[in-house]
């Protein structure tokens, strides 16, 4: 099957634990991953796991090198959030809560970001990705077809980056938040984070893979049932919906190909040269509900390991639900779960 990766900053940790159980679970084979931001960490890590080597399972391979990334993005997010707990504790005199000091940091930023904008080469993800990944042999395999998405400045458009393509500017490229991080230069052109137009891009899978089977394994919850009143729960639902506005289109698309097909819309010879999705989804909506976009900067290791042993409870859930109807049915209703809203949306939450 082929893997959509959502992107999320340390959300990212949540599909960590999907693939991870996915992994040791061993049923499923990814023709195709395709990934943006976090998203694009997990993919790049993933496809180098599992790169055949002498007498060494891939599939474990793979699930030490999720174990590593995501140990190393802890270990070097670590001085910067111990600095600025103790800053704020400091100031208010109590310990902080992780949405309480990253709100304040954010609008730090804001402050100094016109002034003084850090290098794309200074960001820890690049060291900790440098250091693992063989970029070089990665670009070499035939074994998985990897799809990075980033935002092109100039232009305005998404580019897809295919696996003989990708290098660890790149990899930085699709994670570049522009509040953040300076641009990253490609060839003659700048990019920004690729969540902003393919969150995660799943049409290369129509045209460059065979399986008809595509996993979406979501950061961001689709829906909440409050209406937000406070400015961080504002800005928080706006993230939300701005980081899966992408994958909403994507569906809507899907969904208007399978009414073709099951209507009989389409000639017989035209039919035939159309893939028909068949869509699944883990999604984030209980599993990430109690969680806001500030917690998307926390490198704690224990929160981290806490967001993969709920994508590992997640996928397990999916797996026992749903792994029979692989390759033979979609297992979401696209209409009534993406495109539509929801009957009663309090029930996310029970």
């Amino acid at each position: 099957m082929d893997l959509g990766l959502q992107g999320g900053g340390a959300h990212g940790a949540y599909a960590w634990g999907v693939l991870d159980k996915l992994l040791e679970d061993g049923r499923l084979e990814f023709e195709g991953i395709s990934g943006a931001s976090a998203g694009t960490m997990n993919a790049v890590v993933l496809a180098h796991g599992l790169l055949e080597r002498p007498g060494v399972d891939p599939r474990e391979k793979a699930r030490e090198a999720l174990h590593s990334f995501w140990l190393g993005v802890s270990q070097a997010g670590s001085s910067a959030t111990a600095w600025a707990q103790t800053v704020f504790s400091w100031l208010n005199g109590r310990p902080t809560e992780y949405p309480v000091w990253h709100d304040w940091m954010q609008s730090m930023q804001q402050w100094m970001m016109p002034f003084s904008q850090p290098p794309a080469e200074i960001n820890p993800l690049r060291t900790v990705l440098e250091a693992q990944v063989d970029f070089e042999r990665l670009r070499e395999s035939t074994a998985t077809h990897l799809f990075v998405s980033a935002t092109n400045i100039r232009t305005g458009n998404i580019r897809i980056f295919r696996t003989h393509e990708i290098t660890l500017d790149v990899a930085m490229a699709s994670a570049c938040l522009p509040w953040l991080f300076k641009p990253v230069k490609i060839d003659e052109d700048f990019y920004w984070d690729g969540g902003y137009l393919g969150n995660p891009a799943l049409f290369p899978f129509y045209y460059e893979t065979l399986t008809s089977d595509i996993l979406i394994v979501h950061i961001n919850p689709i829906e909440r049932a409050e209406k937000p009143v406070l400015p961080g729960q504002i800005m928080n639902r706006v993230n939300e919906i701005t980081f899966n506005a992408s994958l909403q289109r994507e569906f809507r698309a899907i969904s208007f190909v399978h009414k073709l097909i099951d209507e009989g819309w389409l000639k017989p010879e035209f039919r035939e040269r159309l893939k028909y999705p068949l869509i699944h989804s883990i999604r984030a909506d209980k599993a990430l509900y109690d969680l806001s976009s500030s917690t998307k900067f926390v490198t704690d290791w224990h929160f981290l390991t806490t967001l993969r042993d709920r994508g590992r409870d997640a996928a397990a859930r999916w797996l026992e639900a749903h792994y029979h109807d692989v390759g033979i049915r979609s297992t979401v209703d696209l209409k009534r779960d993406y495109l539509q809203r929801l009957p009663n949306a309090s029930a996310i939450r029970s």
